[in-house]
């Protein structure tokens, strides 16, 4: 039992680790993790939990209906959080870089991957970069795909990595940046 206890903590701290151009001392904070159930094979590497499910670490919070983690025979983690009926999965955390930055996306479907350090959302994604409550981008898709190290969005009118002409339109928001004069 203490064995499935740990791994099961140890897999859910590699995941959050590297999240969303996380705030740097979200790596040194425990993960809370919060469920209706959970079930870990230790044979296959899979996590899963489901019912409210709610993972806090630092300034990370997660939501989902349910989320399954899985592990690599490297140590990388692959976390999918699905969305419950009628709601979207989600996630929020602190930005590095100033006082008051953050991140947040929704979806049906957010699959994180540790060892790429990309979000991919899948449909009615959206995702926003804050300061404070103030919307600076927010962007609207079928399918978002956020690459943390870079910073950089690609967003698609359906629910893949590809976009096909007549399946909707996407929607950006792109805020003008004010200069601080001195």
């Amino acid at each position: 039992m203490k064995r499935f206890f740990f791994a099961s903590l140890f897999a859910l701290n590699m995941l959050a680790v590297g999240f969303a151009y996380a705030e740097k001392a979200d790596a040194e904070k425990p993960t809370n993790v919060e469920a209706d159930q959970m079930a870990y094979d230790d044979v296959k590497q899979v996590n899963t939990f489901t019912g409210n499910v709610v993972l806090t670490r630092g300034t990370l919070i997660m939501k989902a209906h349910k989320m399954v983690v899985t592990q690599d025979p490297a140590g990388y983690q692959f976390a999918t959080l699905y969305a419950g009926q009628g709601k979207l999965a989600s996630f929020r955390q602190k930005r590095d870089g100033g006082e008051n930055l953050w991140i947040e996306g929704e979806a049906d479907r957010i699959e994180y991957d540790n060892k790429a350090d990309v979000a991919k959302l899948f449909s009615k994604a959206r995702m926003r970069r804050l300061e404070g409550n103030k919307i600076t981008d927010e962007v609207e898709g079928e399918f978002i795909s956020y690459d943390n190290r870079t910073e950089f969005f690609a967003v698609n009118n359906t629910p893949s990595d590809t976009s096909k002409p007549g399946a909707g339109r996407i929607k950006a928001v792109i805020q003008p940046r004010n200069e601080t004069k001195k």
